[in-house]
């Protein structure tokens, strides 16, 4: 029985308090290494079945994120930066309730 671990992507000051929580951090600092570093955890680890994201990164990584949303593993799931929230979080979740039971949160 293998084990599943949680990758969370962001900035430095976003990612580094999940590291405390023995989740693995992987730091960007810009979009290229945002993209290069979701593609390899996408492509190359196995073991990863939660990819937390910051919504900022997030926004720039649509079409990457769009590409795997249907996989069972590794889920995307979006949360807010040190900077705050942009809401699309909240979105991806109200589209996901809306997709299940047919109405809307709001």
């Amino acid at each position: 029985m293998s084990s599943y671990k949680i990758a969370v992507i962001g900035d430095k000051d976003s990612v580094i308090g999940f590291k405390a929580l023995g989740l693995e951090t992987i730091a960007v600092g810009n979009i290229e290494e945002a993209r290069n570093a979701f593609l390899k955890t996408v492509r190359n680890r196995d073991d990863i079945a939660i990819i937390y994201i910051t919504e900022q990164v997030a926004a720039q990584l649509e079409a990457e994120i769009a590409a795997v949303k249907e996989q069972v593993t590794p889920a995307v799931i979006l949360i807010p930066s040190k900077q705050g929230t942009l809401g699309l979080g909240m979105a991806a979740l109200s589209s996901a309730v809306e997709r299940a039971t047919g109405t809307n949160m709001a």
